[in-house]
């Protein structure tokens, strides 16, 4: 039998190649909702002294030293008690509902679209997660770029006080979310306050290999995630907001593919991934118009949310292994469609003829365009995003898009 010959030096050249591709997946921090690739990107770069992420982290650090000295904040800080007894149900108010005069004891409220009521501030449980959103995001983002424990260990107090801490834990369920006083406790819609919890989740993922964040920690936030992502594929609440059409459905998505991925359930990402095709089938029309986000008071501000949500789901669904950037309805509508379609409009460049009674603001523009220039390659869309004079108001955006 001949003996087939193998050069070594070949060998040696496939294995080096092996091994500095397994090296560098490696060192991708653990993060769906973040882009890894870019985020160890930056932190070469910073370890290469490089002038722009140094900056970046500098002033990074700057921010995360804010919150080292921040109380912890959990949803047994509100006033209210919700109807199961118990505080540790997450609890809110709907915000467009407003007391009716004209009825006894101001009862059932009544729905003024896009008009917030400060009534809701007295139930602070949105208020301080999107609180722990912020300061357990920058932390973690800190300890990743620095290895400096004493970020690593304020993150991972917070999150222990408000997930893994029998008297201060949230139960993981949405049951009194944006409740109606005189109509009902809660409903499905007030998970779109919860999509604050895909960027928690990467700042866990940030967070792997400190000292700080043990095992038990670990695997205490994961049982958390999973059971947060049971209750909202069964319950009513959930079951009401995946079948929501407009915002409300896309949000929803965005979050049970993210909880998915976050969990290790990889073929439970794909499915929810591959939802998103009907989405697209009946929430877009061939212009790219959106016709449920039309509707509200604040349509140019619906519109350009509900292509924020489309943005987080479609990078969250490739990750996932389904391309929702590319994919069109039958009737040739389809993401890039509804973001060039809006663009003119948000940019003043044409009169908005639908509702738009709030000033609206750019900032969510800006992260949308980013996405579209990452995920299209096309530079026009950066051009856009610079227009909006967004660049230097958020750091982190910055950090993880520019």
């Amino acid at each position: 039998m001949k003996k087939i010959s193998f050069p070594l030096n070949r060998f040696l050249f496939l294995l080096v190649v092996f091994f500095s591709f397994s090296t560098v997946q490696s060192q991708l921090p653990r993060t769906f909702a973040m882009n890894p690739s870019r985020l160890a990107e930056l932190k070469k770069q910073f370890a290469q002294k490089n002038a722009g992420a140094v900056a970046m982290v500098n002033q990074l650090q700057k921010d995360a030293d804010q919150f080292l000295t921040m109380q912890p904040v959990s949803v047994m800080d509100k006033g209210i008690t919700p109807p199961s007894g118990s505080k540790h149900d997450y609890m809110s108010q709907a915000p467009y509902f407003w007391y009716d005069s004209s009825k006894p004891n101001g009862l059932p409220y009544m729905r003024k679209d896009g008009v917030r009521n400060p009534e809701i501030n007295k139930i602070e449980d949105h208020k301080h997660l999107d609180e722990l959103h912020e300061s357990v995001h920058t932390l973690s983002l800190a300890y990743y770029f620095t290895s400096e424990e004493k970020y690593a260990q304020k993150a991972t107090s917070l999150l222990r006080y408000w997930f893994l801490d029998d008297a201060t834990k949230m139960n993981p369920n949405q049951n009194y979310g944006q409740g109606i006083p005189g109509v009902t406790e809660g409903r499905g819609i007030g998970l779109i306050e919860t999509r604050s919890l895909m960027n928690i989740a990467d700042a866990v993922g940030l967070l792997q290999g400190a000292a700080s964040w043990t095992a038990a920690d670990n695997n205490g936030i994961q049982k958390w995630y999973k059971d947060f992502l049971n209750w909202m594929l069964t319950s009513k609440n959930g079951k009401d907001e995946h079948a929501a059409k407009n915002n409300h459905g896309t949000w929803y998505s965005a979050q049970v593919v993210d909880y998915a991925l976050f969990t290790g359930d990889n073929t439970k990402a794909h499915e929810l991934a591959e939802e998103g095709k009907r989405r697209i089938d009946s929430q877009f029309t061939a212009e790219g118009k959106m016709p449920l986000e039309l509707e509200r008071t604040t349509a140019l501000g619906y519109s350009t949310f509900n292509l924020l949500a489309w943005s987080k789901f479609s990078a969250l669904a490739q990750q996932a292994g389904t391309d929702l950037w590319s994919y069109t309805n039958a009737r040739g509508g389809g993401i890039q469609k509804g973001i060039d379609w809006l663009m003119p409009y948000a940019a003043g460049e044409k009169k908005w003829e639908y509702q738009q009674i709030n000033t609206y603001g750019k900032g969510e523009l800006y992260d949308l365009l980013l996405y579209a220039w990452h995920y299209y390659h096309d530079p026009k869309y950066l051009a856009d995003a610079n227009k909006t004079n967004q660049q230097g108001k958020d750091l982190l955006t910055d950090m993880m898009m520019r």
